[in-house]
Order: C-alpha cells, then structure tokens, then sequence
C-alpha cells in the first residue's frame, strides 16, 4: 500500500471536485477528504447515492459538502461551462479534481465488440474528463496550489486481451494526463497525476471478476493515502506522474 499518513487538516480551506462520489473509490476519496478538511463537491448519476454521502459527510462533522448531479453519458459542453460558472460564483477558486467516475464496458474480443458501448466508454472515461478538465481550468488556476487526478489502470499502461474500450480509455486517460501537466506545468500552480487503484473491492471489480473473492482485496478506504498525498501539498513537486495506489 501507498505509504504515506494524512494530516487531520490536510485539506483545510481547500475545494475538490469528485467526479463518481456516489460509491465506491470516489465515496471514499469524499469522506476521506472532508475528514482531511475539505469542502467537497459530490459530482454523479445516481441523486440518491449523493445524498447518502452527503450525510455521511454531514454526521461525522465535516465541512457542509456540495450535491452535483450529472450524467456524464449525456453532459455536453454547456453542462460543463453551466457547472463551472456555478462553481466559480460558490467558491471562487477550486483546488482539487478527481476524475474518478468510469464505465467497464464489456469484457469480449475487438472483433465483437459493440460500437455503441465502445462509445459511451469513450464517452464517459475519456471526453467528460477533457471536457469537465476543460471547464475548470480557470478555476483550479486561482489556486495557490491545485491537483489534478486522472484514474488509470494496469491495463492503461499494457494492453490485455478483451478488455476493449475499457483498456484503450486508460491510455488515452495516461496521454491525456501527461499532456496536461507538461502544458501547466511552467505557466501555472496546477499539478496533473495518474491514479492506478489496483484491485479494490468495488462494484467494478467484482463485474469484471465475478469468481474472485473480493475479500480478496482491500476496501476503498483502504487506498486512500496516494489520493489524499495528491491532492494535498505535499506533493506540490510531483507532476506528470502515474502512482500505484498498491
């Protein structure tokens, strides 16, 4: 596991977005940084699953955290531009994004696969995340010190038979996270990373995998330690970088 240990007021006075904060990694990334003391935008489909972070955040005493609901499958360009200009009038500045909402696709040979899948795939892994990126640049620039996070994946950075447009999204997650922090990084106080969680007991995983145990793996709290180390200033210096949350 990533070795590193989060100060309580890590995040104090910080704004950060998170993208997929209904379940999974991303209600943990929420949880973990509003107890870090951050004021977290809950970015996501599902209204219900936001709600339910939301007071979770609420119950433990944490700054009041933000509701976003989006489909990133249907969000276009105003969607993106609409929410920033919210955002900018809420907070003035934001100093944390986490792209961490993705679509598996299926799991079947190039040959078979469905071009419309491939597309919302495409859709949701790659181009909401440019696009949301995009929207938000002005913002995460009024920060003293902003963090971007992408989330790879071991098949982002080598290619597997039948993972398909799950697979080909994470390198172009990769090449659009390098790209980014080697054009921010003299002109600007933003820092752009890769996350690859690992195997991690989500509800992506036991999809992918339905035969293993996932016991077998550790709970999304478990991997926090890279995503807050990112998102916090100490890792002011790391940039254009892919981390291992194992």
């Amino acid at each position: 596991m990533f070795d590193y240990s989060a100060p309580e007021n890590l995040l104090q006075d910080r704004t950060i977005v998170i993208t997929g904060a209904g379940d999974g990694i991303g209600r943990a990334a929420a949880k973990a940084c509003a107890a870090r003391g951050a004021t977290v935008v809950l970015l996501g489909r599902t209204l219900e699953k936001l709600e339910k972070v939301y007071d979770e955040i609420e119950a433990a005493g944490h700054p009041q955290p933000a509701i976003v609901p989006m489909n990133l499958e249907s969000a276009g360009e105003h969607d993106y531009q609409e929410l920033a200009a919210k955002l900018e009038q809420e907070f003035g500045k934001i100093d944390g994004l986490l792209h961490n909402a993705s679509l598996l696709g299926l799991r079947t040979p190039v040959e078979s696969y469905d071009p419309v899948v491939w597309n919302q795939v495409m859709q949701v892994n790659v181009t909401a995340a440019f696009l949301l990126t995009q929207a938000l640049l002005p913002l995460l620039a009024q920060s003293e010190d902003a963090s971007i996070i992408f989330t790879s994946s071991g098949v982002g950075r080598k290619g597997r038979a039948f993972w398909g447009a799950y697979s080909v999204s994470k390198f172009a997650t990769e090449g659009l996270s390098q790209i980014l922090a080697d054009e921010l990084e003299n002109t600007t106080n933003i820092r752009v990373n890769c996350i690859n969680p690992g195997a991690t007991r989500t509800q992506m995983r036991a999809n992918a995998y339905p035969a293993e145990d996932p016991n077998s793996n550790p709970a999304p709290d478990e991997i926090m330690p890279v995503y807050l180390y990112l998102l916090g200033p100490d890792s002011r210096e790391v940039n254009g970088q892919s981390l291992d949350a194992q």
